[in-house]
This record gives structure tokens, C-alpha cells and sequence, in this order.
């Protein structure tokens, strides 16, 4: 079956990964690609699909991880070192021999929204139910009560490690059942927006007991509470949409943090050119160091006699 970029595209958002989609848009010949080639990039480094040959490749991926780091499209023109500047276009020396000239069009592409759910409440179904209708990611959260011997219940929570990034939402709307737990289990999250759907009196009274519990102000701060935009008197469904509503404003209002840390990268230490550490394909250790290459062809010539290079190069 032919590999399909929009549809491996779209399993890599939903699975809550970003990636960059790189398109060839202008070739000039002598060139391995065509026009329309895709490929997608991940932040590891690795490469799904064809946007040319080694002496491209290693470039494409060194600036879709810094797109990605940026969080803005980028177009890259790849070719000689004679290439006239040009606004608005990265240009990036290629020293394959070749000398044709490659242009790829860089979009980063971050997951969909996420939003975790703690509870079996009318409000927490229904929130669970809008989040998905509008093309949120949604993890739904249950406790399994448990007895234990001279104790009040003990409520386990099945929630996922690493379920929640800094960007995600975490609600609480347990309504009274199992708030204390919920809360502090969402607390333990790096989500950026911790809500709990509880009146002022019953969020005072959840706060305090995890203040008794050893958390200290700093995390309590960081929950809002009454959660949702202030509709008034309101139905639960209208709470669930007043708590959506009041999740989208803040993602949207308040800058959205970069998805990946700026690119970690080496210089060739033959042709000079800046390669990226992640998903580098040519490598080569030489008294304790590892080197990084653009292609075979300078891994090759370095393995070869190392000396006339590493004064020159730089350590990984």
C-alpha cells in the first residue's frame, strides 16, 4: 500500500506528536526530488518519506527541529554557495557535488488540544463530549474505590503516566466524590491549567485538606477554582461548556509555549557544515569523541585521515 503522508500526518497529531511536514516546492536540476515530495519530521530526527538524497536530507532536518522549536513555518533553499539571498527564504549551502538546487517548504504541525477529565459526573461526560466534538484529544479519568481496614476509602486513580504536557488541561468534576484526590493527582501533572468544578466554600475546603496533606501554596495556586467562565446560574451542561470556553480563551490568549527545545546540533568537520544531533545518520567515534556528518561521503574522507580535520572540529 502506497505510504500516505496526510493520513500518517494525522495519526501523529492525535497521538498528541508534533512533527514538521516538509514539502518540495521548486527544483532545479540536477536533483534526486520533484516538486511535491513530502516527507514528515519528527523531533527525534527521523524522516518519513522523500525530500531528496543525503546531501538534503541532513539539512531538512536541521531546520524543521528549529521550525519546530519556533513554532513557524519555514521555506529553505538548498544548493551552492553561489545562491542569490533572497527574503523570507533560509539559505543553506549544500556541498554535494552535484550543484542543483532544492526548495522545501517547512510547517510544524503541533498535536491536537488535550484535555484530561477527571470523573463520572453529568459535567465531566459532558465536557468530555464538546472537547471531542471540536476535535480535542480527551482522557477520561475514574477512580476504583477500595477499603482499607480503620480508614475512610481509599480511591485509586487509573490516570496514564506522562498523560499531560505543560499545554494540556486538566479538569476536575468529581462534584464532592473524590475531589481531594483528584485534584492532587492533577496537581502532580505539568499541565498548564488545572480547574476543579466545585462552589467557593467546597474548593476552599478541598485546598485546605491538601494543604493538611503536605502540598505547599505554590501548586495550590495554580488551581482555578470555581472553574469555567462565570455564567451565572447554570445547568451542568452550561458549566461543562463555561469550563471549554474558559479553557480555549486561555490557550488561545496566553501565548502558547514552544512545543520542542531549539535543536541540538555539531559541525562537520570536513565541509563545515551544521548538522543536527537528533536522528543523525553518519556518525563516527575517533579517540572518545563522536563526530557528526552531513554525508557518507565526508564520514568516509574523515575515517580515512582524521588529521587534516580536527583542528577544525567541533565537539560533540
Amino acid at each position: 500500500m502506497r505510504w500516505d503522508v496526510h493520513r500518517r500526518a494525522d495519526e501523529l497529531r492525535r497521538a498528541g506528536q508534533s512533527f514538521v511536514l516538509a514539502t518540495v516546492v521548486r527544483v532545479e536540476r540536477p536533483a534526486s526530488t520533484h516538486p511535491g515530495d513530502r516527507a514528515l519530521v519528527t523531533p527525534e530526527g527521523t524522516v518519513e518519506g522523500w525530500v531528496g538524497g543525503a546531501c538534503a536530507e541532513g539539512i531538512v532536518v536541521r531546520e524543521a527541529l528549529q521550525a519546530l522549536a519556533e513554532g513557524t513555518p519555514r521555506l529553505v533553499r538548498i544548493g551552492p554557495a553561489e545562491m542569490e539571498p533572497s527574503v523570507g527564504v533560509v539559505s543553506a549551502v549544500s556541498t554535494c557535488p552535484s550543484g542543483g538546487t532544492v526548495e522545501v517548504f517547512l510547517e510544524p504541525v503541533r498535536p491536537d488540544p488535550h484535555l484530561v477529565v477527571f470523573g463520572e459526573s453529568l459535567v465531566a461526560r459532558t465536557l468530555a463530549r464538546l472537547a471531542r466534538t471540536v476535535g480535542y484529544r480527551v482522557t477520561a479519568v475514574v477512580a476504583e474505590e477500595r477499603s482499607a481496614p480503620e480508614a475512610d476509602a481509599v480511591y485509586v486513580l487509573h490516570l496514564p503516566p506522562g498523560v499531560a504536557t505543560t499545554e494540556d488541561g486538566v479538569v476536575v468534576a468529581t462534584m464532592g466524590h473524590w475531589d481531594e484526590e483528584a485534584v492532587g493527582e492533577a496537581l502532580r501533572t505539568p499541565a498548564s491549567y488545572v480547574a476543579l468544578v466545585a462552589s467557593r466554600r467546597r474548593a476552599a475546603a478541598v485546598l485546605d485538606v491538601l494543604r493538611r496533606r503536605g502540598l505547599d501554596e505554590e501548586s495550590l495556586r495554580r488551581v482555578s477554582a470555581p472553574a469555567g467562565l462565570d455564567f451565572g446560574s447554570a445547568s451542568q451542561e452550561e458549566i461543562a461548556l463555561a469550563v471549554l470556553a474558559d479553557y480555549a480563551a486561555r490557550r488561545r490568549g496566553s501565548g502558547r509555549p514552544l512545543p520542542e527545545a531549539a535543536p541540538e546540533v555539531a559541525t562537520d568537520p570536513v565541509c563545515g557544515m551544521v548538522v543536527a544531533v537528533a536522528g543523525a545518520r553518519f556518525t563516527l567515534e575517533h579517540l572518545g569523541r563522536l563526530y557528526y556528518f552531513c554525508s557518507p561521503g565526508c564520514r568516509k574522507r574523515f575515517a580515512l585521515d582524521p588529521a587534516p580535520y580536527l583542528a577544525g572540529a567541533v565537539e560533540s
